[in-house]
């Protein structure tokens, strides 16, 4: 840092995440050790609840002095002009870099890798998710320096706020000029959460130290029995596809039980794709995700594991003496419930109006479900248990069908044109959900494979991979209707 220059600070970050604190703990680190220093903070509404940018400039009492005056201090960050950048979560950084803050020559990137996902990627008929890698590689080209990890772990395992892991790496960078020990002596004066501050600080600074890229994510374990099961089902099929299949198993599993990944097993088999072994990972990887479609009792079983009582116990910070309740709001409709009835009589449900009528009344508020409650928790696992019916549904027969006529179309043009194979298998991303999003997919889904099927002469590859994207890129269908007026094709 130039000591005849104030050193520039801006600070990225989200409601509850701990901004304000960062940057005051910046300002009377400043103040505690002979330097003058202001913040200032501008709102805004980038990202969820809007991302509020903190800025800090500091300088040098002795060097002011030197010059015969007190300094004028920015208000505002200005774009290739900030020494550091601070981010709360990675899409943050991308949005400093994006406004100009962080430049090659001049910026300290510092930010958590952990991700949460925006409106516009949540709501992405398909895997509307920026991706991590490109975002972390993007940083470090952008940057003079990149220190990067995932800081709201090193918070949670702390029971602290991510504004400590980041004053942690701040602090371990080196860049400014005051000590490890003046850092941790503003931590305690300001006296609240002094001990997991600190905690998290010194975490922090270890990552630093030890340089470590973000940890990758554990895979679940599976007992013996399960790893010999996926192991001898996975080694039918040629090596490249092996790994694939091997998830594919391990989530069926997961999902309904060995007989169910077997059966998964079967309809690979028996379209015969060990010849196309790229194909046949694409379909391995789409079938499995097919299989594992969402229903009502894949939800509440998510919902009544112990995994995500103790996650959830772990984000909020709940302490020994303290109670956590947890409420779920539901809100199905006629064709959740029916399709979660045996065929026969979902089918019939469906079929009466009235009783259409009187379900929708009783359903239209929705209701809420407190999961660590002994009552919510009771319904909700009795919920998840009917899942060993599940192949009597009227959802499972549906998914079904549509899953065998999509596997027969794939194996009747993969010998001919393995290409036009490939698209049809990546038109399962289509197919998500339940509720309005699931019905949305398969209409779309549906329209594809009858333009396929009708137009069986002139659709290419690459004009079928239009029509899927087309699809994925609204939920209203416009993009899609827009393409069959441009080619003049009808489902």
């Amino acid at each position: 840092m130039n000591p005849k220059k104030p050193i520039k600070i801006a600070i990225l970050a989200m409601g509850g995440e701990g901004g304000g604190v960062l940057a005051d703990w910046i300002v009377h680190l400043a103040e505690a050790n002979d330097y003058i220093a202001q913040t200032t903070s501008v709102p805004g509404v980038a990202q969820r609840t809007g991302a509020t940018i903190y800025y800090v400039e500091m300088f040098s009492k002795q060097v002011a002095k030197e010059h015969n005056g007190a300094p004028v201090l920015a208000l505002m960050p200005i774009p290739e002009d900030v020494d550091i950048v601070l981010t709360s979560e990675l899409m943050e950084a991308g949005r400093a870099i994006q406004r100009g803050l962080v430049t090659s020559e001049q910026t300290l990137l510092i930010t958590s890798t952990h991700r949460v996902y925006s409106y516009q990627e949540r709501a992405s008929m398909g895997d509307g998710r920026v991706d991590t890698a490109s975002l972390i590689a993007h940083a470090k080209k952008s940057s003079k320096r990149l220190i990067h990890f995932d800081m709201a772990q090193v918070a949670a395992q702390n029971k602290s706020v991510i504004s400590s892991a980041l004053f942690g790496a701040l602090s371990e960078s080196g860049v400014l000029p005051f000590s490890r020990e003046q850092f941790e002596q503003t931590i305690v004066r300001g006296g609240i959460g002094v001990k997991e501050s600190l905690a998290a600080f010194d975490a922090a600074c270890v990552k630093v130290t030890q340089a470590s890229e973000p940890d990758d994510m554990a895979s679940d374990a599976s007992d013996a029995s399960d790893v010999s099961t996926i192991h001898r089902l996975a080694t039918e099929f040629p090596d490249p596809c092996q790994i694939t299949i091997s998830h594919g198993i391990r989530r069926l599993m997961d999902y309904q039980d060995s007989r169910y990944a077997e059966q998964y097993v079967e309809m690979l088999k028996d379209i015969d794709l060990n010849d196309h072994p790229q194909l046949l990972d694409t379909v391995a990887r789409h079938l499995a995700l097919w299989l594992s479609f969402e229903d009502v009792m894949r939800v509440a079983d998510l919902k009544v594991r112990s995994s995500r009582f103790q996650r959830v116990q772990e984000e909020v910070g709940v302490g020994n003496s303290q109670l956590l309740h947890i409420e779920e709001f539901l809100h199905p409709g006629v064709d959740e419930i029916c399709d979660s009835l045996p065929a026969g009589l979902g089918r019939w449900i469906k079929g009466s109006a009235s009783l259409s009528r009187f379900i929708s009344r009783r359903t239209q508020d929705g209701k809420k479900v407190r999961t660590s409650s002994l009552s919510g928790f009771l319904l909700m696992y009795l919920l998840a248990s009917w899942r060993t019916y599940r192949r009597v549904t009227l959802r499972y027969k549906n998914e079904h069908r549509e899953i065998a006529s999509w596997l027969a179309r794939i194996k009747q043009s993969a010998s001919t044109n393995p290409a036009i194979s490939r698209e049809i298998a990546l038109c399962q991303r289509l197919v998500k959900g339940y509720g309005e999003t699931h019905k949305r997919g398969m209409r779309n889904f549906t329209q594809l494979m009858s333009i396929a099927d009708r137009h069986a002469a002139v659709i290419t590859p690459s004009i079928l991979k239009e029509f899927r994207e087309a699809a994925l890129a609204d939920e209203h269908g416009n993009s899609f209707r827009e393409l069959q007026e441009h080619y003049s094709l009808n489902a």
